[in-house]
């Protein structure tokens, strides 16, 4: 039997799963027309958002979102649309606007993405840093106890010495 909310499930996570496959088609569509270039930073964004939502790190975001943002990265991906891409100038007029609505209705979604994304790195930054110097300090630790050890076995060797 059809449970509804497994069937919105199935369905989203099967059209995040293409739309994560076909990024590198829809950076190429976005640097090739110049109508599609001023969403880029966004799109790109949402992939971003989309993968980590994928993934099951992210999910602070409403369905609406992202359906509205994959729905607007599919109709640009497909070639067969209200205004087909092959008329020259305006192919892509339908594809921008389609593209500007859904970004729109996920902005404030994106914008919030984004600042969970810098505190993800600016934490990530942070372990690093304290990694690397947790690591010197080790390093430094031993050096001491290489130097310590090589003064002690030096003073044994004369003492030895000494005493024969």
């Amino acid at each position: 039997m059809f449970n509804k909310k497994t069937g919105k499930k199935d369905a989203l996570d099967s059209n995040l799963k293409y739309l994560i496959g076909k990024e590198g088609k829809l950076k190429e569509k976005l640097e090739d027309n110049s109508y599609l270039e001023p969403f880029s930073d966004d799109l790109m964004l949402f992939m971003n958002l989309i993968k980590d939502y994928y993934k099951g790190d992210y999910r602070k975001v409403p369905f609406k979102t992202i359906s509205a943002g994959v729905v607007g990265a599919i109709y640009t991906l497909n070639p067969i649309d209200l205004i087909p891409d092959s008329i020259p100038f305006i192919g892509y007029i339908d594809d921008a606007l389609v593209l500007k609505f859904c970004l729109r209705q996920a902005r404030k979604d994106l914008q919030k993405y984004k600042a969970w994304k810098q505190e993800q790195s600016d934490a990530q930054s942070k372990l690093e840093a304290k990694e690397n110097t947790d690591k010197i300090s080790n390093e430094q630790t031993n050096t001491d106890k290489k130097e310590s050890d090589q003064k002690d076995s030096d003073k044994n060797s004369t003492d030895l010495k000494k005493a024969s």
